[in-house]
């Protein structure tokens, strides 16, 4: 009897063991059962299933959800069959089917497996895939007896399948909750309408509650751009219609869901917060929801109004300010009707058209000419360079113009042919109204030139006249006067409504001439981003070239940047917007315009800031078009800003969208910063992205910060991150930088790894091709760029900033300076021991047309220049001892 009490013990911890087991149970079979309290678990403890009460409610339910996300409920098995109770149990009956049984052993909730199944079981795979199979047979997908994967709640997983199983007719949708205290299926249903073209739809009972666009051969259009999450798979056969998602990295968590007030949201989950981020929702309460504006008008958040008729239509009543606002057709179909293109829009809805996948797009337009109930169409098919043929007929809804990153197609609406006799050929400035102005213009005015090889005619812009423009900005007055760049002056012009413009007027003695002006003309004018700077019409008139911008009150970033007082009004949150601004404006440009545009003189200076303080690029006076297989170009003209181009493009005239990634990477540090990368910071760097570098190895990142922002505004992992993500943008090998789509990626999702950066370029004098690198702006307006390369025991080769001294080349003082250190620097090597380094300037002061440069070792060199006009002659260069 003394062994007595140890025994008991033994047996309770044997009992105790046994609840512990049976508390996380990895299989359910016909001889076992989950109670209330216990869970089903999938082998790698990643998903669990067990009984919950949703919100307030006291009811139980039989739910699935994330093992350390337990409070987020992805599938619920008895969603309209709620338990009063907590003596429900969960197990297999004996046919195979999963079965939920009350205290009584009444039937609760139950699966529909018809088949007899000799060995069933049921788990929970580690995807959360709830599955019935035979235990005595091989095990596949097409060998599950049932599957939870099959009847959706309100969530999708990667994996899961929204659409149609040919074979059986299931139906794969989510459907919202009824509240967040009740399960049930609510009003709102999310998933893939299949009429014509397949394209994703929420569903408000019966009525559509908002759409993508079809699905073009590879993806939905107007959908959020997530390739550095997810890929979406298609699949369209005799078997089946469905699409899924499936993501690239497998311990990211992502889900997809249809809340009770039919928003659908895409979260992702953040380890760090642990908490849910919001990657996107829709629809928004304006263009993303379904018809927003009525039929046959554009919805855009980039106009004002948002709705607007379709060119072709007119409003029906001048008062009616609300939408949806109706319009109608101004003429009746004649001869002579003619199609204008909107560029990266998300199509009308499928409602009235007629699909032929043979057809090109010159037959489309035929077809469509012939009747007049046709009232637009487009490519079905966007892969291959585009095929097939849609056509539209009856009214026009669900048009819109997708924001940021949302990618759209090319429609053509048919409109009126103009009336020549009402027509005119200038249009008066001081009368137009810039609301109204939209993605469609009139009047078109010439085509691109050669180097773009585009001789499309369809970017339409206004033309203004001269007499016009000249009273809106009092005749070009100094006191309109905003500024002047390479391209000329600019000025602030007003309307008659007090609307202001921005006038920026070609000068006779600009770098840059007729051929910028037409490229940066036809290339905005076919681009519509909510960062890029709008164009709304020009004047070529008496040998005038002017363009009309959309007037921006703060002027560009430069101001702000590096003006000691001004860069105190932008804080840590304005420049997180600025950089994320320029960002999505570059992305735009890069993949989801509809030619690629490489911008080629990315800046702070071409970095417009509206009232808001948000950031718009400017100025495409050097921008090239580059074709969707076209790496990169080569020019011998050489253009840009010292500075901000990359070595490629420096040295060898080689271009492409990385080009532009550098620049964008300069812009981040000097955002960050406040700082120009043509500076010095310290001795042992030329300029910000040297400097830049030695904190980042020396592990001070957090130093580049500019001081003036208030250290408690600044999240320090941010900070670090976009540093990070900066260095790798100015790489000096174009293949190690990001292309802009990862850039954001990068900055925008905290819990992606990034790579670690190399030492970036021109970070020393030596750094591009054991070569310094020099500077010069010719009297063309070029920047070229050479560079002085060492020749071993001969010393330094000048003989180029020589001969600009010969020719007396016009150049900057700072850039003059440059290869005078190179002089000075060739006759101490001359003179002292052959190969010897020559040192860099560790301090340059400009003063006037002169500059000292403090070499750090007892010696400066001193130049002056006379200003000849528009040209710098070097007068004196000599080399003298410091006093300290």
């Amino acid at each position: 009897m003394e062994n007595r009490p140890c025994f008991n013990i033994f047996c309770s911890l044997i009992f105790l063991l046994s609840i512990k087991v049976s508390l996380a149970a990895e299989t359910v079979t016909p001889a076992s059962f989950i109670r209330d309290g216990e869970k089903l678990v999938s082998t790698p403890q990643r998903f669990e299933l067990g009984f919950f009460s949703p919100g307030k409610s006291k009811n139980r339910y039989v739910g699935l959800w994330y093992q350390k996300i337990p409070d987020t409920v992805l599938w619920v098995a008895n969603r309209d069959r709620p338990i009063s109770d907590h003596n429900a149990v969960l197990t297999i009956s004996n046919n195979g089917n999963l079965v939920l049984l009350n205290q009584t052993n009444g039937t609760i909730w139950s699966t529909n497996v018809s088949s007899q199944v000799k060995n069933p079981v049921a788990k929970l795979l580690d995807n959360g895939n709830l599955v019935i199979t035979d235990n005595s047979s091989y095990q596949t997908t097409d060998s599950y007896l049932w599957q939870s994967f099959d009847y959706l709640t309100d969530t999708l997983l990667p994996d899961m399948k929204l659409g149609w199983d040919l074979k059986t007719g299931l139906k794969r949708y989510l459907s919202s909750w009824e509240s967040a205290d009740d399960p049930s299926p609510g009003k709102f249903t999310f998933g893939l309408d299949i009429q014509v073209s397949p394209k994703l739809c929420s569903f408000n009972g019966s009525a559509k509650y908002s759409c993508t666009g079809q699905w073009n051969g590879a993806a939905f259009v107007a959908v959020p751009n997530s390739n550095f999450l997810y890929d979406k798979v298609f699949v369209e056969n005799k078997d089946e219609i469905s699409v899924r998602y499936e993501s690239f990295n497998s311990p990211n968590i992502m889900i997809l869901k249809v809340n009770a007030s039919g928003l659908l949201t895409s979260l992702i989950w953040n380890e760090r917060s642990t908490a849910w981020d919001t990657y996107f929702s829709v629809p928004d309460g304006f263009c993303l929801n379904y018809g927003h504006c009525g039929p046959n008008t554009i919805c855009s958040l980039d106009q004002t109004p948002i709705c607007q008729c379709l060119k072709g239509f007119k409003l029906k009543s001048q008062d009616n300010q609300t939408w949806p606002i109706k319009c109608e057709r101004s003429s009746d179909c004649k001869s002579g009707d003619q199609f204008i293109k909107l560029d990266d829009f998300k199509a009308p809805d499928l409602l009235e058209v007629s699909l032929n996948d043979s057809m090109n797009l010159n037959q489309c337009q035929a077809e469509c000419l012939k009747n007049c109930s046709c009232r637009a169409y487009a490519n079905s098919k966007l892969t291959g360079g585009g095929s097939g043929c849609l056509m539209w007929f009856g009214d026009l809804i669900d048009l819109r113009k997708p924001i940021s990153n949302l990618t759209g197609q090319s429609v053509y609406i048919r409109v009126p042919a103009p009336d020549q006799e009402n027509m005119e050929t200038n249009q008066d400035l001081l009368a137009f109204d810039i609301n109204m102005s939209i993605t469609t213009r009139t009047n078109e005015l010439c085509e691109a030139d050669g180097e773009g090889n585009d001789k499309s005619k369809d970017s339409w812009l206004p033309l203004f006249s001269l007499a016009s423009v000249s009273a809106a900005t009092e005749n070009f007055s100094t006191q309109c006067k905003l500024g002047e760049g390479g391209f000329g002056p600019v000025y602030k012009g007003r309307l008659l409504n007090g609307q202001e413009v921005a006038v920026k007027r070609l000068s006779s003695q600009s770098g840059q001439g007729l051929k910028e002006f037409k490229n940066e003309m036809m290339l905005i004018a076919k681009l519509q981003h909510r960062h890029l700077v709008r164009l709304f019409g020009c004047c070529v008139e008496q040998g005038e070239n002017i363009l009309i911008y959309e007037y921006m009150p703060n002027k560009s970033l430069d101001v702000f940047l590096f003006n000691p007082k001004k860069k105190r009004l932008l804080g840590w949150q304005a420049r997180v917007r600025i950089i994320e601004g320029i960002a999505q404006g570059l992305l735009y440009l890069h993949r989801y315009s509809r030619l690629r545009i490489i911008h080629r003189d990315l800046k702070a200076s071409n970095i417009l800031l509206d009232s808001d303080m948000n950031p718009k690029i400017s100025d495409f006076g050097m921008a090239r078009i580059s074709g969707d297989d076209e790496l990169q170009g080569n020019t011998k003209r050489i253009a840009g800003t010292y500075g901000y181009m990359s070595p490629e493009y420096a040295l060898e005239g080689l271009y492409s969208i990385k080009s532009d990634v550098f620049s964008f990477g300069v812009l981040m540090l000097e955002t960050l910063s406040s700082k120009k990368n043509t500076g010095v910071y310290n001795s042992d760097s030329f300029n910000l992205l040297g400097y830049a570098w030695g904190l980042w190895k020396d592990d001070r990142a957090h130093e580049l910060m500019d001081p003036v922002i208030k250290q408690d505004e600044v999240s320090l992992p941010m900070l670090i991150r976009y540093i990070n993500v900066a260095l790798l943008c100015v790489q000096e090998n174009a293949a190690d930088r990001p292309i802009m789509s990862d850039v954001i990626s990068m900055i925008e999702n905290e819990h992606l790894n990034l790579p670690s950066p190399k030492e970036p370029a021109f970070t020393n004098s030596k750094n591009v091709n054991n070569s310094t690198l020099l500077t010069a702006r010719f009297g063309d307006g070029d920047l070229r760029e050479r560079s002085v390369r060492e020749r071993g025991k001969s010393g330094l080769e000048i003989s180029w900033c020589q001969r600009m001294f010969e020719e007396n080349t016009p150049t900057r003082p700072d850039v003059m300076s440059r290869c005078l250190v190179a002089e000075v620097c060739e006759q101490e090597t001359r003179s002292t021991t052959v190969g010897k380094a020559c040192s860099p300037a560790r301090e340059s002061r400009h003063e006037g047309h002169a500059t000292t440069h403090d070499y750090g070792n007892g010696e400066s060199t001193f130049e002056r220049w006379e200003d000849n006009g528009r040209r710098l002659r070097k007068t004196g260069i000599q080399r003298k001892p410091i006093k300290r």
